[in-house]
């Protein structure tokens, strides 16, 4: 009884992305409308400033760890594939959210945090030098969140947020309604 009290939130057979645990944070409500999953088209900016060809993508999104945190996991057309782990913080009263990628084995998982804003924007930095060294972040901003679909930006950014770089950008379209 207890591992089945410890796992009846989880992703399963009849109900594959999971569902929120009534013991967690309201936040997550953040990303009620991004879970499930969504077809994806992203390009990332080439080194000479143009946009390379999309990618086709399939990006899921489930409740993990009993319904108390959100896991997200890309599958690319280009055999890249991605996730991340998204825990809301009740004492800093922020997201973390921790990346990692089939490309790179990395030691130490990049993390952004960040918040809902009140326009239903979700925005997360994660402090990053521009290739000048100028001081910045890498900010990601999740926005036109519907229960279609939702689009999302990867930009540097400087500290003062007036200057700022596009390098990804991506529109997701749900397919499992």
């Amino acid at each position: 009884m207890l591992a089945t009290a410890q796992n009846e939130y989880e992703p399963s057979e009849t109900n594959p992305y999971g569902s929120k645990n009534p013991k967690a944070p309201a936040q997550l409500d953040d990303y009620k409308l991004m879970i499930g999953e969504c077809d994806c088209k992203s390009e990332r900016r080439k080194p000479d400033g143009t946009w390379g060809k999309p990618v086709k993508t399939t990006w899921r999104f489930k409740y993990i760890m009993n319904g108390m945190a959100v896991q997200d996991e890309t599958i690319k057309a280009d055999g890249r594939h991605s996730g991340s782990i998204r825990q809301f913080n009740k004492d800093s009263l922020q997201w973390y959210v921790h990346y990692y990628a089939s490309a790179t084995a990395t030691p130490t998982l990049s993390s952004w945090k960040g918040n809902k804003t009140d326009d239903g924007k979700i925005v997360l930095y994660k402090p990053q030098k521009a290739p000048n060294g100028t001081d910045g972040f890498s900010r990601l901003t999740f926005y036109d969140i519907t229960n279609k679909g939702y689009k999302w930006i990867g930009e540097w950014v400087d500290t003062t947020e007036t200057v700022s770089y596009t390098h990804l950008r991506a529109h997701e379209t749900r397919h499992d309604l």
